[in-house]
């Protein structure tokens, strides 16, 4: 493998070696949406990594480069390895490219047919890397008070057994 770190942001290096590919490996292929380019979204360090969404006119990819070498695990090209993001788990494949080297993806679009433009494919790219950096849906809801304990603080006074069986403890209804 090549390519031990990004000791900085990756978002320009990634950008250039995937609009090579684009002009170069990719022209004429049909599964290339004509509307889209390419652009790395939102990396940022997690976990001693790069991650990130990867658009392009042919996938969408959450994105793992290397960023401390330390934390850089090697994946073989075309293997597969589990990563546990606050979200859930996610499964990546290996991957290498002379201009780049290591990374490691989890395919979130391909091909790329349903998006019309650019700007809505890097919304979603957004959105995506947002939703898998935010924790697991049981977690929230294991945060969020639970409906009686909602409906305990919403009752600001003691009511009377007729008070509550004509629902005036629900917001918005009057207590007469």
């Amino acid at each position: 493998m090549t390519e031990p770190a990004f000791a900085s942001d990756p978002t320009a290096r990634l950008e250039a070696a995937y609009r090579a590919i684009h002009a170069e490996r990719m022209h004429g292929i049909p599964i290339v949406n004509p509307a889209l380019g390419v652009a790395a979204v939102g990396f940022a360090d997690w976990e001693g990594r790069w991650l990130g969404v990867l658009v392009t006119p042919w996938c969408m990819n959450l994105m793992l480069v290397p960023r401390d070498p330390a934390a850089w695990r090697p994946l073989a090209v075309g293997a597969k390895r589990r990563y546990a993001l606050p979200a859930g788990e996610f499964e990546f494949i290996g991957g290498e490219d002379p201009a780049i080297g290591e990374y490691q993806m989890c395919s979130l679009f391909s091909p790329m047919e349903r998006f019309g433009d650019m700007e809505t494919a890097v919304l979603t790219a957004k959105l995506a890397l947002e939703a898998a950096l935010a924790p697991a849906q049981a977690e929230r809801q294991a945060a969020e008070p639970r409906p009686l304990e909602k409906l305990a603080r919403a009752v600001e006074a003691p009511m009377s057994k007729r008070d509550f069986l004509r629902g005036s403890f629900l917001p918005g209804v009057d207590r007469r």
